[in-house]
């Protein structure tokens, strides 16, 4: 393989958090024999003409300069550069909008709407609609559960006027609290459309955020064929041709429901399965 492949991250500020799967996964691929090395993604004075292959491993700043990002993904088409996972992809799954098209192609998802930019919403009609006593309001453009929360009706109310000034700068959606959450999210992660491992996240005690800087914690976790082939429905439909997919859901009366279809920047659990890197590696020379 003499492709010369670059593998995205991102520039760790103080205090950020660092992606140790990337030093990892760089090291196992190196001994593969591939030229492959790790570089900042909006890093200056690269000349991208000389790579072949960029993988977007963990970009994890992008939402905070989404144009810039968007902008950059054009620049390294232009340059020629094998973008994997692709960046139409990257760019439709940048925005959380993108739950509303999976559930209009019949997927079960945890019901959302959409509260467009300068919207000034009845919040508790929402309480209604679902008949739920908690909602989680998150921005369509983040990361990290940047911006997410977990409100009750009477801290909707407390705090009408402030959501309606976050709105007023970008786009949210609003979905009803499952307490399946304080269970767990399922992880179930694919390369180049097969079936690698799967995980379980559990957010700490009171919380509802299952990312590590929020407390949370994973665990490996057995499941059946049955939630399997039900998380690679939405890889069938969504994710065809693609290095990697990451579907997040939470399981409520034997149904699964999807929270996210990560295709963007997931961290993959790479060494709590047994044939992880390996799985990877496989599906990545396939694409190459």
């Amino acid at each position: 393989m003499d492709k010369k492949i670059a593998l995205i991250t991102y520039q760790q500020q103080t205090g950020g958090v660092a992606d140790p799967e990337a030093d990892l996964l760089l090291q196992f691929l190196r001994g593969k024999g591939l030229d492959i090395t790790t570089i900042v993604w909006n890093a200056p004075n690269i000349n991208w003409e000389e790579y072949d292959v960029a993988i977007i491993k963990s970009p994890w700043d992008y939402h905070e300069q989404i144009d810039a990002f968007y902008a950059w993904l054009k620049v390294l088409e232009q340059a020629g550069v094998q973008l994997l996972n692709p960046a139409d992809t990257i760019v439709w799954n940048s925005n959380k909008k993108y739950l509303l098209e999976i559930a209009a192609a019949g997927l079960p998802i945890i019901p959302s709407s959409l509260l467009e930019k300068g919207t000034v919403p009845d919040w508790q009609s929402f309480f209604r609609l679902w008949d739920t006593d908690k909602i989680v309001l998150k921005p369509c453009v983040s990361a990290g559960a940047r911006n997410t929360l977990l409100l009750t009706s009477d801290a909707v109310a407390e705090k009408s006027s402030e959501l309606n000034t976050w709105l007023q700068t970008e786009d949210y959606l609003v979905q009803p609290y499952l307490k399946e959450i304080e269970e767990g999210e399922w992880s179930f992660l694919f390369f180049g459309g097969t079936f690698s491992h799967v995980l379980l996240k559990t957010p700490k005690q009171g919380d509802f955020r299952v990312q590590a800087h929020h407390g949370g914690s994973t665990s490996q976790a057995a499941t059946t064929d049955s939630y399997i082939n039900k998380a690679k429905a939405y890889v069938d439909r969504f994710g065809t041709g693609l290095l990697y997919v990451r579907v997040d859901g939470v399981i409520k009366d034997g149904e699964f429901y999807l929270m996210e279809l990560e295709l963007i920047e997931p961290y993959l659990f790479l060494s709590t399965a047994e044939h992880g890197y390996e799985n990877y590696y496989t599906a990545l020379i396939t694409l190459l």
